[in-house]
């Protein structure tokens, strides 16, 4: 079976591409600007350097190759640059996405008329928005209302109506995977990445600090590889056209992170709180009500923070 992953040099995407080789799938790799994590990838994945937004080289790729299962990852992923790019942000999710399903209409219409790939969208939890802060219960379900906060957030709600109406209008079939926060290797810019890499730092320096914020605060997350794994479930198993959330359901406070990062590396660490780490209001606990996913596709979280911390701490030791 030939797989397209869009995104391919991204955190999940660069772990999906080797899980789906270790599969035995013929895969190819679709990336834009990140070729760091793609320099790190051990299986002889073919990887294509593709801009979605002009449209050619994914037209090229889906009408030569017929994939038979799509995983569009690809997009402008960091709400804060979307603050600072909303044009680049909307042309990158929107219009990629766009790309992607025009390019299947084309191989039906030119090349193969009875082609019919189940494409997996990564969408967002930021779709919600506000409703997560006007929810009583934390744990959102799908059908909540849409009030995305900030250009990436809306940029993700196109991306997900985009491929629901290709569904309804085309009869294209999809899933629209709306992701919360999911953490591993290759990882940059989340804290569990962040404090995994500064006790790295701290245990090669010999001086045991750690630079932090507000360690009382409470995040859900979940590891990557419970993220591919749901992701690779929903296109076997999911309802076409569905939306579903992808999401942790265990909910970690920071300063616990910290204790099992101080576990792993065998000593106690300094905790130094930066100011510029605290932030004026903290944020709500967001957490996806995942009965959906397991319902349809008996999918589970599996992998502790535990093990996630150890791996993300050997990484740091071998990259650092």
């Amino acid at each position: 079976m030939n797989v397209l992953v869009t995104g391919a040099g991204g955190m999940v995407g660069s772990h999906m591409v080797e899980i789906l080789y270790n599969c035995g799938y013929a895969v190819i790799g679709v990336w834009h600007k990140n070729k760091t994590n793609i320099e790190q990838v051990s299986a002889p994945i073919n990887f294509v350097q593709c801009d979605l937004r002009y449209g050619y080289g994914i037209e090229e790729l889906i009408m030569d190759k017929l994939p038979q299962r799509i995983f569009h990852l690809a997009a402008q992923s960091y709400p804060t640059v979307s603050w600072v790019s909303p044009a680049e942000t909307i042309d990158v999710n929107i219009n990629g996405t766009v790309a992607v399903f025009e390019s299947i209409k084309k191989a039906r219409k030119y090349v193969y008329a009875a082609y019919d790939p189940m494409v997996v969208v990564a969408c967002s939890s930021a779709e919600y928005g506000q409703t997560l802060n006007e929810l009583k219960d934390p744990f959102v379900r799908e059908t909540a209302e849409l009030k995305p906060l900030h250009p990436y957030g809306v940029s993700k709600v196109g991306q997900d109506l985009l491929s629901y109406q290709y569904f309804m209008n085309d009869h294209i079939r999809c899933i629209r995977a709306r992701i919360f926060n999911s953490t591993g290797t290759r990882k940059v810019n989340d804290v569990t990445s962040d404090f995994t890499k500064r006790a790295i730092l701290a245990e090669k320096s010999g001086i045991y600090k750690l630079r932090c914020g507000n360690l009382e605060t409470h995040r859900a997350i979940m590891d990557q590889r419970d993220l591919v794994r749901a992701l690779l479930l929903l296109a076997e198993k999911g309802k076409a056209g569905e939306a579903y959330n992808i999401s942790s359901e265990h909910i970690y406070k920071m300063e616990d992170i910290v204790k099992m990062i101080e576990v792993e590396i065998k000593h106690e660490l300094i905790r130094e709180v930066d100011k510029a780490l605290i932030r004026p209001t903290d944020e709500r606990i967001i957490v996806g009500n995942v009965d959906k996913i397991k319902h349809d596709t008996g999918w589970k979280q599996e992998i502790k923070m535990e093990q996630t911390i150890s791996d993300m701490l050997n990484y740091w030791r071998g990259h650092i």
